[in-house]
């Protein structure tokens, strides 16, 4: 750990916790070629406990932080430090983003994944120093839609997406991931299928073991041929996804229960 008092004025103070000493030595480097804001590293941690004996007798502004580290995580650290008065703002940078919604709930002013690029690193320091100069980080969070409206988080390229449920069409797995469709974008998580039935609850209807359908968006049920089924040319029960227009196969276990989604739809 290590800190420096020639911090010039107006300098967000930074001290970087991560467990790897690469990744701090990349972060150093990285705020050391930023310049809106400026920044300097005034201390390195290696887990939570360096950080709280770190800031019993120094301060900083924000905090980049980590979240899989030996010991208390870096979600456990930015709980705990939510409860102090001179909190430092919030910046997450880790290599796993199926935390982004954990972070966000923890008023993190940014969620960065590893690798962390430059200009992401400044965009999230420039938050910071907004949140700070509006006296609270959670004032720099992005915004949710609606009041209460939840979300999912999605990661794409490097960014994080709040998509609002109310847009979700379908969700579908694929592989290793699964696949999150809306009516103009297509996204991909790395939740699993189950997972997200459980949060999502009774607004959903599972069609398929690898299928779950925002009961607005079910239109038609029927039985017709679907490309890239197993019998290839046969008919099988399918919904019609709208305002895509998209088919998608409905198992013959989940027939009645999706029958029933529909006409309670309609009526």
């Amino acid at each position: 750990m290590n800190s420096s008092n020639l911090i010039a004025p107006g300098t967000l103070r930074v001290l970087v916790v991560d467990d790897e000493e690469l990744a701090r030595l990349r972060l150093r480097s990285l705020i050391d070629e930023c310049d809106d804001p400026r920044a300097a590293v005034v201390g390195e941690a290696a887990n939570a406990a360096q950080a709280l004996v770190w800031l019993a007798t120094q301060r900083c502004d924000v905090m980049l932080l980590d979240i899989q580290m030996p010991g208390r995580d870096g979600t456990q650290l930015a709980a705990e430090l939510r409860m102090r008065d001179d909190a430092p703002a919030v910046i997450f940078v880790t290599a796993h983003p199926q935390h982004a919604l954990k972070a966000f709930d923890l008023e993190a002013v940014d969620y960065l994944t590893k690798p962390v690029k430059r200009e992401r690193l400044n965009a999230a320091l420039r938050r910071a120093a907004r949140a700070i100069a509006m006296g609270s980080n959670a004032a720099a969070a992005p915004a949710a839609p609606a009041e209460d409206e939840p979300v999912i988080i999605v990661t794409d390229r490097g960014r994080i997406v709040r998509v609002p449920v109310s847009e979700v069409l379908y969700l579908k797995a694929e592989l290793k991931y699964v696949t999150l469709r809306t009516a103009e974008h297509t996204h991909v998580l790395d939740e699993s299928l189950a997972e997200l039935e459980e949060r999502l609850g009774d607004r959903f209807i599972r069609i398929h073991r690898n299928a779950l359908v925002a009961r607005r968006a079910v239109r038609t049920l029927e039985r017709r041929v679907l490309p890239g089924e197993l019998d290839e040319g046969s008919e099988a029960w399918a919904v019609a996804v709208e305002p895509v227009g998209e088919w998608l196969a409905v198992s013959r276990r989940q027939v009645a229960a999706v029958r029933e989604a529909l006409v309670s739809v309609i009526s």
